[in-house]
């Protein structure tokens, strides 16, 4: 599940990288909507993302054991769970930040942003959650 968030995630950025803005109706509106400042969807902005969205649903991915012979031998098996506890707490800090916003603080309750954070809140804590679950649970079957 976390990967495959992390993934979609990652596709909307490449979706946004070819100039559309759906789901707002421009830049500016997308921006708002869903970072609550203006931030523009140029490639120096959005490939970083995708490039960190994508190593992160891969991370889990091999973590959780499921890319089989698909990662390199001379890779150490630690990068994978770092890298899982990475997502974890990125997911954390981003559901912490969530229900600040919900709050109203920082976010005014008028806004697209406020009402798409509601719903992408509790999704984030979810995504913490699991991507914990996946890095505590290899750790634990490997003892």
């Amino acid at each position: 599940m976390t990967a495959t968030v992390l993934g979609v995630d990652a596709l909307m950025h490449v979706y946004w990288l070819t100039g559309r803005t759906w789901p707002a109706r421009d830049t500016r509106a997308l921006s708002q909507a869903v970072l609550n400042a203006e931030v523009p969807f140029t490639p120096r902005v959005l490939v970083p993302l995708i490039v960190v969205l994508t190593v992160g649903a891969t991370a889990v991915l091999a973590k959780a054991g499921l890319l089989g012979g698909w990662l390199p031998d001379w890779l150490p098996g630690w990068i994978p769970t770092a890298a899982t506890v990475a997502v974890a707490v990125g997911a954390l800090l981003r559901g912490g930040g969530g229900i600040v916003w919900a709050l109203g603080i920082g976010a005014r309750r008028d806004t697209a942003f406020y009402w798409l954070n509601l719903a992408y809140t509790p999704m984030s804590l979810i995504l913490c959650s699991a991507a914990t679950v996946v890095a505590v649970h290899q750790c634990l079957a490997r003892r």
